[in-house]
């Protein structure tokens, strides 16, 4: 990929466009520390980038059989909801910039999220986004999450690109294990620190921010083949 050239960019959406990954460990928290259920920081880390499927099933076997799913699914969302109605959802750095060199090149681009549609339009209104993405492929519009690729190859087939000249922008693992698993390229900008040494290893490029993002793909455009 030394001299590749992109013809489209897929976007995650929690903890690479949006900074909310930490609202949600804080929601989580809360709602475990009512229930009785202390857990250390790395447990709700290691859910960065799943699906909520995968999130009740994690929690189901960290806590057993005595842990109230439902009433946790219930104080979490209140705690949540009232920390993004009153404080919003913050934009990652450096998110704009990569825009704007999308819009210089005429790069198209898409959402592709394991959040369900009408929680990710939600979200995206709450940071001021409502009007940025034309193509949102969200979790519950394909038949399996990430880490499995549907929701990568769906949006490649939205972009009307083939999916190996689609880069991918990831966050999270299991975002790269799904990039990986449909043949996109993929660049990892983790959102957690220290950075997944698996996912650090394994996607085709490792950044720190989306300015380091928004300076790549404008060299890469520029430059000659």
């Amino acid at each position: 990929m030394k001299d590749r050239r992109w013809r489209a960019v897929i976007f995650d959406m929690d903890g690479l466009v949006l900074d909310s990954e930490p609202t949600y460990a804080r929601a989580w928290q809360a709602a475990a520390d009512e229930l009785g259920f202390m857990m250390p920081a790395e447990f709700w880390d290691g859910l960065s980038g799943c699906s909520g499927k995968t999130v009740t099933q994690r929690l189901q076997k960290q806590c057993g059989d005595g842990f109230d799913l439902e009433r946790f699914q219930q104080l979490s969302s209140v705690y949540w909801l009232a920390h993004v109605q009153q404080y919003g959802i913050a934009v990652k750095p450096g998110f704009f910039a990569v825009l704007d060199v999308l819009a210089l090149h005429g790069l198209p681009f898409c959402l592709a999220t394991n959040s369900p549609l009408a929680a990710a339009q939600q979200c995206l209104a709450w940071a001021g986004l409502t009007d940025i993405f034309s193509c949102i492929v969200a979790g519950d519009t394909v038949r399996a999450a990430k880490p499995a690729p549907d929701i990568f190859l769906r949006a490649s087939a939205e972009l009307a690109q083939p999916i190996q000249d689609c880069l991918v922008l990831e966050d999270s693992p299991i975002g790269i294990r799904a990039a990986l698993a449909g043949g996109a390229p993929c660049v990892f900008v983790p959102s957690l620190r220290p950075a997944d040494a698996w996912a650090a290893g394994h996607a085709d490029f490792l950044m720190d921010d989306l300015h380091q993002v928004a300076d790549f793909i404008s060299a890469r455009q520029f430059h000659p083949l």
